[in-house]
């Protein structure tokens, strides 16, 4: 092994341990493994920057304004409304459903997209019916996985290993090309789900009431304010016991029953009767303080937080959201939405301690927000945060939805027929549903999730240091110097399995990233066919559901479907056994050596 290979090595290996802890977001991360390949001469700037420009990148980058422009035409409301019939036959007919709709949605549709359209009609649908919302939303997720590795269009994986193998030389993947392995996958998948996996997929119950919803629980105190309080009629933002015990205040009631919305310059007075929420230790310390006596503490409900113009809404956090890794003290979360307050946060490792303002937000907390009633749809035009209670209400344009979708069949047709390569047929899509004003420009521009854009470019960079080095090569070397001796199906059997393993624990992206190109080296030293090695990685980077981090979707489901970390190993790791063996068998079928 020479130095170049070893200095490439350890620069991937720092990468996959700063995937795995989450320290930094996956994008910057990315960026950060290509800037160090260029500063340290391994790549020069046109290899390194060649990410940027490689026609994976622009395709995914104009399949997500294409999906946009469907889903804001209102189109796949249908599909709702389908579910919503099935819910009533009962919860095999609604989980059947939910599968089936997911993938074959997200076969031509980002999958992360369509789940952020369905989820919040599946958890109604499930609270409506009085199904767990935590037997629905698994499905969700692992349906729209399995429905994305049937196309190429369904994930961005799959694009991005075509285009590793076109960049190699090797014919790119047709768009057709990965549906019959697919469909096999999607089909075992639903039998799974229906038969085994409903028995194992917790029947936990949802946080269907608010105190389930935050990490405030019975921390919701009212204190009443008497004469010796030593700093009445003073506003909020000096009062220094506050400040001392990092108490925060939702709401005040006057003397005269009168609500006060709360505002660093709202005062307090002799006989007002606040609503905080504090920390443990600041909850004994309080009842020692001059001039504030404490009221019996409350649960949460509707009553206690909102008057007759406001009501209480969750909305969460999503993948592409600006909130991620920030606080909202450091983000001031009342310039992204000044009419709307954050009363509670559910947070992925459970229920906190610590005081909502100073929590640090991962894609998939919930928010509970206090909101004027008028204001909750201004939610649906943002991409940082989700709407969890209420769906959507659309009004269709008929003619602008039928030319979408006359667009998005358009784009599939012509890239299938080889009449255009795909990135032409889709960017071409992309202006399109600009024209047809199904999207404006800027809309266009926010659909577009620029994270995933600036991660593809980074970990493009990871495979064409393995290959320009012989990393990719030496990586062969080793994979088939102890599987060669049994047959390519072993050998198979092996790429398969390192790439499940390592997607369930960082991007599936960077994962498609690294082993693609080590599988046409492996292929070439046994001398057979890449594809079906290829097509092993492909399948495998998607097919991830042993863990909440492993794709979006899950961690998307995580909070609202009250899911515990064990609960994905449980359900997540004999599908993912199944889909192993079920591949050394049926990809050498479809796809022969």
């Amino acid at each position: 092994m020479t130095f170049e290979i070893g200095l490439v090595f350890g620069i991937i290996g720092v990468a996959m341990i700063l995937f795995f802890t989450e320290r930094l977001s996956i994008d910057t991360v990315s960026i950060l493994v290509m800037v160090t390949f260029l500063i340290t001469g391994i790549l020069d700037i046109k290899e390194g920057l060649a990410g940027f420009s490689n026609y994976a990148t622009i395709t995914i980058g104009a399949m997500f304004v294409i999906s946009a422009a469907i889903l804001k035409t209102g189109l796949l409301d249908t599909f709702i409304q389908l579910m919503n019939r099935q819910a009533e036959r009962g919860s095999f007919f609604l989980l059947l459903t939910i599968m089936l709709v997911s993938g074959l949605l997200s076969a031509f549709i980002n999958d992360t997209a369509v789940v952020a359209l369905l989820m919040p009609a599946v958890i109604q649908m499930g609270r409506k019916n009085e199904i767990p919302v935590s037997q629905l939303l698994m499905p969700l997720s692992f349906g729209a996985l399995m429905g994305g590795v049937s196309t190429l269009l369904g994930t961005s994986t799959n694009i991005l290993v075509s285009g590793i193998a076109e960049r190699e030389g090797l014919p790119e993947f047709g768009v057709f090309e990965m549906t019959k392995g697919g469909i096999v996958f999607f089909a075992v998948g639903i039998l799974y789900i229906l038969t085994i996996g409903k028995w194992l997929i917790p029947k936990r119950k949802s946080a269907s009431d608010l105190s389930d919803s935050t990490n405030l629980g019975n921390y919701l105190v009212e204190i009443m304010i008497n004469e010796d309080f030593e700093q009445l009629d003073e506003p909020i933002f000096k009062q220094s016991i506050f400040k001392k015990l990092g108490i925060e205040i939702l709401q005040i009631v006057r003397a005269d029953g009168k609500k006060v919305r709360v505002y660093p310059n709202s005062s307090i007075q002799e006989g007002d009767l606040i609503r905080v929420t504090i920390e443990k230790n600041a909850l004994e310390k309080i009842k020692k303080e001059k001039g504030i006596s404490l009221k019996t503490e409350l649960e949460w409900n509707q009553e206690n937080l909102t008057d007759e113009d406001q009501k209480i809404i969750e909305a969460m956090v999503t993948p592409q959201s600006r909130l991620i890794n920030r606080t909202l003290d450091s983000f001031n979360f009342r310039n992204l939405l000044p009419e709307m307050v954050v009363l509670g946060i559910r947070h992925r490792p459970g229920l906190m301690d610590t005081l909502v303002k100073k929590t640090r937000l991962n894609p998939g907390d919930i928010l509970l927000l206090r909101s004027p009633k008028e204001s909750v749809h201004s939610l649906d035009k943002k991409n940082d945060l989700l709407l969890l209670t209420e769906n959507k209400v659309k009004n269709i344009n008929k003619v602008q939805s039928m030319l979408t979708l006359f667009t998005l069949i358009a784009v599939i047709a012509l890239a299938a027929l080889n009449i255009l390569p795909i990135v032409v047929s889709a960017v071409s899509g992309a202006v399109l549903v600009i024209l047809f004003n199904s999207i404006d420009p800027k809309e266009a521009y926010e659909a577009i999730d620029w994270k995933v854009i600036f991660m593809l470019a980074g970990v493009l960079s990871m495979g064409a240091a393995l290959e320009k080095t012989g990393g990719a090569e030496f990586l062969g070397n080793l994979i088939t110097e102890n599987l060669r001796e049994y047959g390519p199906r072993a050998v198979l059997a092996g790429v398969f399995g390192l790439t499940f393993l390592l997607t369930n624990v960082m991007s599936n992206n960077a994962t498609a990233a690294i082993l693609a190109p080590i599988a046409i080296s492996i292929a070439d030293n046994i001398g057979v066919e890449s594809r079906p090695f290829l097509m092993a990685v492909t399948f495998a980077a998607s097919l991830s559901f042993m863990t909440p981090m492993g794709y979006q979707t899950n961690t998307m489901i995580y909070n609202p479907g009250n899911y515990k970390f064990k609960d994905y190993l449980i359900v997540g790791s004999p599908l993912n056994i199944i889909f192993w063996v079920l591949a050394i068998w049926l990809i050498p079928l479809l796809y022969p050596f």
